[in-house]
């Protein structure tokens, strides 16, 4: 469940401190410094838009920290519920082909990556393979790792290993045949995957930028919020536009800017203050997945990266999804019903 209160708190004291910054600044040097800031903004290289935001630490593993945090590590690679280390896996992964198991990512020499290397490790958070040539199936975002910048997977490394190691052994897949052979995921990864880096957009602005690497690479939010073929990979024209949960009654969420079925009516601060605290526009609060997300990844962000996921997402194309649409349909009729019968 996300902390409300402390993290309504913290939002509550950035901007106390904002108005005591600015307080005593007239409105027309205000504005100068407004533009020294812009103009040196636009004169940033690609290179900002990987870095994180506490670059000015020169501590590798603080870096490492948050790429952890910002790339979700941290809620799928740490089974909560059952008491699992920092971690240390066994987070179950329920998909329609069978359940799996988050690994063991702490040093660990025998049940976690202590016997990898910077190369190992590169090799299987952007390519998928092991260091002993096994192939990774899809749940496990390869796909979209597989464009972040060197540096981020550097400090990231550096971090796993300064992190106490577990000795949790990693549990077998419960996976349903034939995707439980060997050969699946090596001809899923020949025949959908592609190798495709970031690329800086110069007609948008650095933010921008670094929202979209944030949702496209790090975030990897696509993975979960987009319709997918019958083998598992994204269909992606209609990527963000939500998809019908793979094991239970339910969808998940449609989040390009859709009037209808997304959310269009959201504002950018709208987005900036979900990711912070898990309440939406309505003041209904998110739960299950999304809610651990919101914990230990999203209200973690700085302002500065909240906003610019808010920029990259308010500037997706809109894409209706009649799916998500009869669902909310439904579920306000079943309200009303409700209601009318508790009257009677």
């Amino acid at each position: 469940m996300v902390n409300v209160m402390n993290l309504i708190g913290r939002r509550c004291k950035s901007h106390l401190e904002n108005m005591r910054a600015t307080t005593y600044i007239p409105h027309f040097p205000k504005l100068i410094v407004c533009g020294i800031i812009f103009a040196t903004c636009n004169s940033f290289t690609t290179g900002n838009v990987f870095a994180n935001e506490i670059t000015k630490d020169d501590n590798s593993i603080a870096r490492g920290a948050y790429i952890a945090r910002t790339s979700n590590c941290i809620s799928c690679h740490t089974d909560v519920k059952d008491g699992s280390p920092l971690l240390g896996g066994g987070r179950p992964i329920t998909t329609k082909f069978g359940i799996f198991f988050t690994p063991n990512i702490t040093a660990d020499p025998i049940t976690g990556i202590g016997q990898w290397n910077l190369e190992d490790f590169r090799n299987a958070l952007t390519q998928g393979v092991s260091p002993q040539e096994e192939y990774y199936y899809p749940v496990f975002p390869y796909t979209s790792f597989n464009a972040m910048s060197t540096t981020d997977i550097e400090d990231l490394w550096r971090y796993l290993e300064s992190v106490p190691t577990a000795k949790t052994v990693n549990r077998k897949h419960q996976i349903k045949f034939p995707f439980s052979l060997s050969l699946v995921p090596r001809l899923w990864r020949k025949t959908f995957f592609r190798h495709k880096p970031f690329h800086f957009n110069p007609k948008e602005s650095l933010r921008w930028n670094r929202g979209s690497y944030l949702v496209e690479v790090l975030g990897h939010c696509h993975e979960c919020h987009s319709p997918r073929n019958f083998i598992g990979a994204i269909i992606k024209k209609e990527a963000y536009s939500g998809a019908k949960h793979p094991t239970e009654n339910s969808y998940i969420p449609n989040i390009t800017p859709d009037p209808t079925s997304g959310i269009g009516h959201w504002d950018e601060d709208d987005i900036s203050w979900f990711l912070e605290t898990g309440f939406l526009p309505d003041g209904d609060v998110t739960t299950g997945v999304m809610a651990e997300i919101v914990e230990t990844s999203t209200s973690q962000l700085t302002m500065s990266d909240r906003e610019a996921i808010a920029i990259f997402l308010k500037s997706l194309p809109p894409i209706e999804n009649l799916s998500l649409e009869r669902k909310k349909k439904n579920a306000e009729e079943g309200w009303q019903s409700n209601a009318l019968h508790n009257n009677n």
